[in-house]
């Protein structure tokens, strides 16, 4: 037997009597949580005492030097960024993504300042790259107290841009996959402009997440300059490419939108969230939180329509679940979720808020 081809390690023999699954150790272990001022009975507390317990498998796994590094790195890079998020998490944000080639005076980067500076004046925060093109562009608009900066050390790319620099939303990452993170885990829409490799692979990263399931819904925009033809080329590759060789469905090419100024980008987003709020799974359920009720009429409407993403049951109004801990004074709209067509979703999303328009324009009485 030629010894060199046996594992070094066979997880699944060895996972029960792995060290750190000794019972013995977790009472240290909560004693450890509890001891840095957290409850280890909570659910907060049973979180971090998971992830220790996870870490202190390296002490004893075949993982090298390099995957080790990796782990630490990441998991400080994500847990600085979140801690520095959270102070703004009561203000929505957009995510705009495009080439940091892209020279001042070009209409692509004069379009981003446009855009960037009317989100800024309605209270949005603007979370882009730190370097310059594109995403100085972005910063521009609203200024360093409206922006976040997401740094991504490279070896021909090292400083911020003159706006961002300095301030304490500027954040720095090793790792592309953990700066993507935090670009689509906390923003509330998506802008992309023009750009190469970097801005294709973000757009398709968001359009795929959410496509699938594993990211929240939100609006994607494809914005650009006066005259451009980059979205219009890119949108009909698109269609025929994709849509029509059957490798995406006609419902997909509603999760992004061609818009034809920073007006009709920022309407866009508004219109995106007239009525709908946030939504989240509870168990089974997808819960749909909105601003205000619809009709009766107008539930029926929507099970006639998306009856084809309920699993069973229907679509139903409802306060909040007993499970959930946030927004609890909105309305629900809950139904069992095929956990398919997402993008089936974001059309009822849209049914929504056009319901809600019609709301405000029936007449009283």
């Amino acid at each position: 037997m030629n010894t060199s081809l046996t594992p070094v390690l066979d997880s699944s023999a060895r996972a029960a009597d792995h060290p750190v699954d000794n019972p013995e150790l977790r009472p240290q272990l909560a004693a450890l949580i509890q001891a840095c001022g957290a409850d280890p009975r909570s659910r907060p507390g049973q979180l971090i005492q998971d992830l220790l317990h996870t870490s202190l498998k390296l002490a004893s796994d075949p993982t090298g030097l390099g995957e080790r590094k990796l782990l630490t790195r990441s998991f400080k890079e994500l847990r600085h960024a979140f801690r520095v998020f959270a102070g703004y998490s009561d203000t929505p944000k957009v995510s705009i993504f495009g080439s940091a080639r892209t020279p001042a005076d070009h209409p692509d980067y004069r379009t981003a300042v446009e855009f960037s500076k009317l989100m800024g004046q309605r209270g949005w925060l603007v979370i882009t790259g730190a370097g310059d093109g594109i995403m100085k562009a972005g910063h521009e608009g609203p200024g360093a107290d409206g922006s976040f900066g997401l740094s991504i050390r490279l070896p021909f790319e090292t400083t911020a841009n003159t706006i961002i620099a300095g301030d304490k939303k500027l954040l720095h990452f090793n790792y592309f996959f953990t700066r993507k993170l935090m670009f689509l885990s906390q923003c509330n829409a998506v802008v992309a402009f023009p750009g190469g490799f970097g801005t294709q692979d973000e757009l398709l990263e968001a359009l795929t997440l959410i496509q699938t399931g594993k990211s929240q819904i939100v609006p994607i925009v494809l914005l650009a300059g006066e005259g451009s033809q980059y979205w219009n080329h890119w949108h009909r590759y698109v269609s025929s490419e994709l849509l029509g060789r059957g490798f995406i469905s006609e419902p997909d090419t509603d999760l992004y939108y061609l818009a034809s100024d920073p007006t009709d980008a920022l309407a866009h987003i508004s219109d995106f969230y007239r009525n709908y709020h946030s939504s989240r799974y509870v168990g089974n359920e997808l819960v749909i939180r909105v601003q205000r009720p619809i009709t009766e009429t107008q539930l029926r409407l929507l099970n006639d329509e998306f009856g084809m993403i309920v699993k069973y049951g229907s679509i139903s109004q409802t306060a909040a679940l007993p499970q959930e801990g946030e927004h609890l004074a909105l309305p629900r709209l809950t139904f069992t979720h095929t956990r398919s067509s997402f993008a089936k979703v974001r059309q009822l999303i849209d049914r929504v808020n056009q319901f809600d328009l019609e709301n405000a324009t029936a007449p009283v009485g």
